[in-house]
Formats: C-alpha cells, sequence, structure tokens
C-alpha cells in the first residue's frame, strides 16, 4: 500500500477578534492590522477576517487596510450576499470563504447549507472563481454537503470543527466519535478533488487529531489565539500553535 503523501500544513489566523476589544470601546486600539503584521512575522500563513453585515468586528476599512499592508494571502469571510459579493470583488483577496450569518449569533455557527442552497450559491462561486479568487465553503462534515460544494465547483471546503471540540469537552468516547467524522469527511471530500481545510473553536488540545490527517491543507484559528495572547502575546501563542501542528503532522507522518 502506498503511504498517503503529507504537504506542509498552513496556519490561517483570524483577526475577528482584536477587532471585537477594539470596537468595544471604540477608537482605533488594539488594531488589527497589527495583529495581522504580527501574526506573519510569527509564522502564520495567511490572515482570515469575516466582514460581517452587521460590522461588529471586522470593518469595511480594515479590509482595505489588511489588502495594503500584510503579505501573506488575505481569507475573507463572507456571507452569500450581493453587498459581500461587490465588496469582494472590489478588493480581490486571495480568498474568499463563504460561511452562514445570522445576526442574533455571537459567531459563526454551524455550516453552510450548500446542499439545501444550491441555486442561490452557484452564481456566487462562479462569479468570484471567475474573478481570480479562491472560493471556499464553510460547511458541516457532512458527505451531503461536501458533495455539493464539489458540485457547486467550489475548489476548497473548511471544515466546521466546532461540534468535535466542544466533544472534547464532553467525554472521550464524544471525542473519538467526532475525530472519526472529521477523519471520514476529509477522505471523502478529497476524494472528490476537493482542497481540505478545518476551522472553528481548535485549541492546543484539540489541534492534533486534525492536524494529523494528511488530506487536510490548512487551518483557520482564531478566537482561541486572541484569547491566549492576553497570557503569552500574540506572537507566542502562534508560535506554540505551529509547534502543536506541526509535532502532530510529523508524528502522523512517522506512524503512515
Amino acid at each position: 500500500m502506498t503511504a498517503m503523501a503529507f504537504e506542509p500544513l498552513r496556519l490561517g489566523v483570524n483577526i475577528d477578534h482584536v477587532a471585537t476589544v477594539r470596537n468595544a470601546r471604540g477608537g482605533i486600539h488594539p488594531d488589527p492590522i497589527r495583529a495581522a503584521l504580527v501574526a506573519a512575522e510569527a509564522g502564520a500563513d495567511g490572515i482570515t477576517a469575516h466582514l460581517r453585515e452587521d460590522r461588529r468586528h471586522i470593518r469595511d476599512d480594515d479590509i482595505a487596510r489588511l489588502k495594503a499592508a500584510i503579505p501573506i494571502p488575505l481569507n475573507f469571510e463572507m456571507a452569500a450576499t450581493s453587498e459581500m459579493v461587490a465588496i469582494a470583488l472590489r478588493h480581490r483577496p486571495h480568498a474568499a470563504c463563504i460561511v452562514p450569518e445570522r445576526r442574533e449569533e455571537r459567531t459563526t455557527e454551524g455550516g453552510l447549507d450548500a446542499a439545501g442552497q444550491m441555486a442561490m450559491l452557484r452564481p456566487i462561486v462562479g462569479e468570484l472563481s471567475a474573478a481570480g479568487i479562491r472560493v471556499s465553503l464553510f460547511i458541516a462534515p457532512d458527505p451531503r454537503q461536501l458533495d455539493a460544494a464539489a458540485a457547486l465547483g467550489a475548489p476548497v471546503v473548511e471544515l466546521h470543527t466546532g461540534t468535535y471540540c466542544e466533544a472534547y469537552e464532553e467525554s472521550a468516547e464524544a471525542f473519538a466519535a467526532e475525530s472519526r467524522r472529521i477523519a471520514e469527511a476529509a477522505r471523502h471530500g478529497a476524494a472528490l478533488g476537493l482542497e481540505i481545510h478545518a476551522g472553528h473553536g481548535l485549541s492546543y488540545e484539540t489541534v492534533g487529531p486534525v492536524a494529523a490527517l494528511p488530506m487536510v491543507r490548512e487551518l483557520n484559528i482564531g478566537h482561541f489565539l486572541i484569547g491566549e495572547a492576553i497570557f503569552r502575546g500574540l506572537d507566542g501563542a502562534i508560535r506554540e500553535m505551529r509547534r502543536a501542528m506541526e509535532a502532530a503532522r510529523a508524528a502522523a507522518e512517522a506512524r503512515a
């Protein structure tokens, strides 16, 4: 049996909640663009920023400043709306990740229903792709959603790891079951020709099993890193996450 190749695992750092802290008081501090530059220096491979319709954290001028300032790719998280499509086309980020969005939620909850919204999503995926923007769909680790993403022509999916991370706090059995679910979804998506990313809620304790999957090419992590930065600084928090990711990847490759 031929061993599966382990390609380098990228880390995208989400800087939304630096903006959340800034907006809690108003003004310009802390500046999410400064956080993005620190992240790049600490080893992040990309920066993720979600411009919500209600602008509760990242603001329009943040996107313009990020695009101008950062030396690494920008992943623009967006709802599937005409307003956000227009903004993405204006700024031309490296990538656009389409996420579900509800005004009452504290942060993005659950995955996009790609299977149930194909008619609405198809022209958006097509328009962004035609502009040279790498399109990703943020979906649950569900074969039906993966099949829909492939049918829509999205080259990338980001598997929602929120339930998986919650299971870590519940029990070893629940965590093992969710780990298997993530692994099976990653295998299914890769077999469809999709590039597999993952994110939401990942911490030092939960990143290992996902980082160990050879099909996963990128992890997007934000809230945990911004919280951890209070205790060890953003640079230190990101470097520790990279160490955890790379250790899990190397151990899995050694076992393969």
